[in-house]
């Protein structure tokens, strides 16, 4: 009984400290302390910077150079969508923490579908998802887009007590269900989402744009109260 505690505990402790101790996790070529989900900029006007770039402003292009090559560019579909263009990375090392980063291009949906048209091929993904590689002469026009959010979701697992710790009191609390709460942070133009169930998730915008974050969580909880 004894060795299996101690075995929950290291497991535990496995999993959280990488996140939470800047000399875990270090790589080659990485500085530990820069470039963390916490460490976000402001310039007083509406904008941020965080890992070097800024969101509404910095190209898919820039972020390419910033983050890596390593980058997958495709129109991500839900059924009867049009879709949006986004770019992958599977891992991402940002500062000490890995993370899977998905940046969302500015992009308007007329373009989007002209882009459809020309695109090379379309996969399934889960839930009928599907993932549409672009045409070459796309892909190229879309590294000189905007990036309008970045999504973090990092490696490791967050409860809402190391969120406060890392990124302070949020501005804002939406409870989604038992398991799942948004910490709203309008100054910086970050939702994280906690979940208890699966992985967290850290989206961040222009602080200007927060209301393209808040808006739609405040929709969908309008409605749940209108159908109880």
């Amino acid at each position: 009984m004894k060795f299996a505690l101690y075995l929950i505990a290291f497991v535990l402790v496995a999993l959280i400290v990488p996140f939470l101790l800047p000399a875990t996790g270090k790589q080659e070529g990485v500085d530990p302390n820069s470039n963390l989900p916490w460490q976000i900029a402001l310039d007083g006007q509406g904008g941020s910077t965080v890992f070097g770039l800024q969101p509404g402003v910095s190209t898919l292009g820039e972020v390419r150079q910033r983050l890596g090559s390593e980058i997958e560019v495709a129109i991500i579909a839900e059924p009867n969508e049009v879709g949006t263009l986004e770019g992958y990375y599977a891992q991402v090392p940002l500062g000490f923490v890995l993370a899977k980063v998905i940046v969302t291009v500015d992009i308007t949906k007329e373009a989007v579908s002209e882009m459809r048209e020309r695109a090379l091929k379309a996969k399934h993904m889960e839930s009928m998802t599907r993932k549409i590689t672009l045409h070459p002469d796309d892909l190229a026009l879309a590294e000189q887009m905007p990036v309008r959010a970045i999504s973090v979701i990092p490696t490791v697992n967050l409860d809402e007590a190391t969120v406060v710790q890392r990124f302070g009191q949020p501005g804002e609390r939406l409870v989604v269900s038992e398991k799942r709460t948004h910490l709203l942070y309008p100054q910086q133009g970050l939702d994280i989402v906690v979940d208890g169930d699966g992985k967290e998730l850290l989206q961040y915008v222009a602080p200007r744009n927060f209301a393209s974050l808040r808006e739609p969580l405040l929709a969908v909880e309008s409605a749940k109260t209108a159908s109880q």
